[in-house]
């Protein structure tokens, strides 16, 4: 495994990403884009890519990937200044709602998106109740499977990390109330998915 490829919970929804963008995708946003790793891979599917991410280290690492198509950019997605609404077909948060205020967040980004455009959120929240606890404790042999076959959990040191705040279950209301039609899952390892395609 090379400084350009790696795993972790989040890489691992990689694929889930990539699978949700639109046929003809023309732009692409990436917010929260780290190193650049899912940016990168966009690239295959839109014809052009943006991440953004408002730590400075995080755009040093991205900018030495063979990015092609991809610009990245150093700035706060929340900003309106530094990112064009409504211009984009495919928006992906991976790991990164959690950072800012829910509402606020989620309201940036269907502003990013274009009419007819797909947003897709892999999230975290975290353990409220029983069944909460007993749905994380079986993402624990799935996470011992996956360390071992790609070599253990990678990544930059220098990624900023935030725990969550909210429970799975307001996550789940939230995204329900403020983006209706929604598709919703909570998976293994201690991410949920969602993907929401904005109205034309």
């Amino acid at each position: 495994m090379t400084a350009e490829t790696y795993w972790n919970h989040n890489v691992h929804y990689h694929p889930l990403v990539l699978d949700a963008v639109p046929d003809g995708c023309r732009a692409a946003l990436d917010v929260g884009c780290g190193d650049g790793l899912l940016a990168t891979r966009l690239a295959a599917r839109a014809e052009s890519v943006t991440g953004v991410d408002r730590s400075a280290e995080m755009i040093r690492l991205a900018g030495k990937r063979d990015a092609g198509n991809v610009t990245f950019l150093e700035a706060d997605y929340l900003d309106a200044a530094h990112l064009d609404e409504g211009s984009y077909d495919f928006v992906s948060a991976v790991a990164v709602i959690h950072h800012a205020p829910f509402d606020d967040a989620i309201d940036r980004l269907v502003r990013l998106l274009a009419p007819g455009g797909r947003l897709v959120v892999v999230g975290m929240a975290h353990d409220h109740s029983l069944l909460d606890r007993v749905i994380s404790c079986c993402g624990v042999p799935a996470n011992l499977v996956a360390a071992l076959r790609h070599g253990g959990e990678q990544g930059p040191a220098e990624m900023p990390v935030e725990e969550p705040i909210m429970t799975w279950g307001e996550a789940r209301r939230a995204t329900a109330h403020l983006l209706p039609g929604r598709r919703f899952r909570r998976r293994l390892l201690w991410r949920y998915t969602m993907v929401w395609d904005k109205p034309r």
